[in-house]
C-alpha cells in the first residue's frame, strides 16, 4: 500500500484516478480547491488553493507522500483565450508551488506531473504520430501553460534531483467530463432529446483526434508510477486518430431520435490543430495497452447525461435505434 497525494482530485481525472487507487488499497490524500466539490468516499479531501504555496505546503506535509500526483490545473483550452493569465497563475505558479513544496517537505516522494497534448503543435496530415521528442509548439495559451510546467518539472528533475516523471494524456474522454467536444455533444443531444433545445450546434468536425477513455488514462497513469524512469516523459494516447465527425457520428447513432445539426462558427477555437495523433511507445513498452473502444467510451459518455439529466427533470422513456 502506497500513501498518495493528488492534487486536483475533484476534476476529471483526479477523482477517476482517487477512486481506483482507493479502491485498490492506497491511502489516498486530494486536495480539492472549489467550495462544494464532490467529497470521494474513502479519500481524504485537504482544501487547498495551488496557488497559494503556504497552502500547497501544509497539503503535502499532511499526507507525507510516496507519490504524488499533479493534476491541478486550469485545464479548457477555450477558458485560457478568454483568461490566460489565471491559466498561467494556476498551471504554472501552481506546478512551482508543489515541487517547491517537495523540495522542501524532506521527503522523497515521485512526482508525476501532468502536462498536455496541447503542448505539442499540430502534426501535418499523413505524418507520423507524435514522439515525446518532438518540438513543443503550443496553439493555445492553455498549451503554453502546460509546456512552461513540464519545463519547470524537467529543471527540478534536474536540478534538484526531485524524483519527477512527466506525462502528456492525449484527448482523454468518459463520464464527469466537461467542456469538452465529446460532453458537449451528448449534453446537446440529451437536450434535443428531451426538447429543451432544437438542434445541436457545432464547430468544427474535421479536427483529427488521439481520443482515450479515462479509465485507460488512469491505468496508464499508475503503470508509468510503479514502472517509469524517473526524468522521462511518456505519451499517454492510443497512437490512432478519429476525426471529430466521427465521434459525433457515434453519438448520434446512439440517439433515440433525429437530432437536427446547425454550424456556429463561435464554437471553433483559434489556431486549434487539424491533427494530433501522439506516438505511446514507449507508454507501450512498460507493458500498456488500451483496453476500452472509443465506441465504449462515447456510449458511457451519453449514459452519463442522460442518467444527470433524467435525476434533474424526471425520467423520460428513450426508445433507442436498432
Amino acid at each position: 500500500m502506497s500513501r498518495v497525494l493528488i492534487t486536483g482530485a475533484a476534476g476529471f481525472l483526479g477523482s477517476h484516478l482517487a477512486e481506483s487507487l482507493r479502491d485498490a488499497g492506497h491511502e489516498v490524500s486530494g486536495t480539492v480547491h472549489r467550495e462544494g466539490a464532490r467529497a470521494l468516499e474513502g479519500v481524504t479531501a485537504v482544501p487547498c488553493d495551488i496557488t497559494d504555496a503556504r497552502q500547497v505546503e501544509d497539503a503535502v506535509a499532511a499526507a507525507r507522500p510516496d507519490v504524488v500526483f499533479h493534476l491541478a490545473a486550469q485545464s479548457l483550452p477555450t477558458v485560457s483565450w478568454r483568461d490566460p493569465r489565471t491559466t498561467f497563475s494556476v498551471n504554472v505558479q501552481g506546478t512551482l508551488n508543489l515541487l517547491e513544496a517537495v523540495r522542501g517537505s524532506g521527503l522523497d516522494p515521485l512526482v508525476v506531473v501532468a502536462g498536455s497534448s496541447a503542448e505539442y503543435g499540430p502534426a501535418p496530415a499523413g505524418g507520423p504520430p507524435i514522439r515525446e521528442d518532438a518540438e513543443v509548439w503550443p496553439s493555445s495559451p492553455y498549451g503554453a501553460s502546460k509546456a512552461a510546467a513540464t519545463l519547470l518539472a524537467r529543471f527540478y528533475a534536474q536540478a534538484y534531483r526531485t524524483k519527477v516523471i512527466v506525462v502528456r494524456p492525449f484527448l482523454a474522454i468518459g463520464p464527469g467530463k466537461t467542456g469538452d467536444m465529446c460532453s458537449d455533444f451528448a449534453r446537446g443531444i440529451v437536450a434535443v432529446e428531451r426538447g429543451t433545445r432544437a438542434a445541436l450546434p457545432v464547430g468544427n468536425l474535421e479536427g483529427v483526434r488521439d481520443f482515450l477513455d479515462v479509465r485507460d488514462v488512469v491505468r496508464a497513469c499508475w503503470l508509468i508510477a510503479g514502472r517509469g524512469m524517473p526524468g522521462q516523459t511518456y505519451n499517454i494516447c492510443s497512437g490512432e486518430g478519429h476525426a471529430v465527425r466521427e465521434v459525433l457520428e457515434l453519438l448520434l447513432a446512439r440517439a433515440s431520435r433525429s437530432i437536427p445539426i446547425v454550424r456556429d462558427r463561435a464554437l471553433a477555437r483559434p489556431a486549434d490543430p487539424g491533427v494530433l495523433i501522439g506516438d505511446g511507445s514507449r507508454l507501450r513498452a512498460l507493458g500498456w495497452r488500451p483496453a476500452i473502444s472509443i465506441e465504449e467510451s462515447v456510449a458511457a459518455v451519453l449514459d452519463h447525461w442522460r442518467e444527470r439529466d433524467a435525476k434533474a427533470a424526471g425520467p423520460v422513456l428513450l426508445e433507442m435505434r436498432p
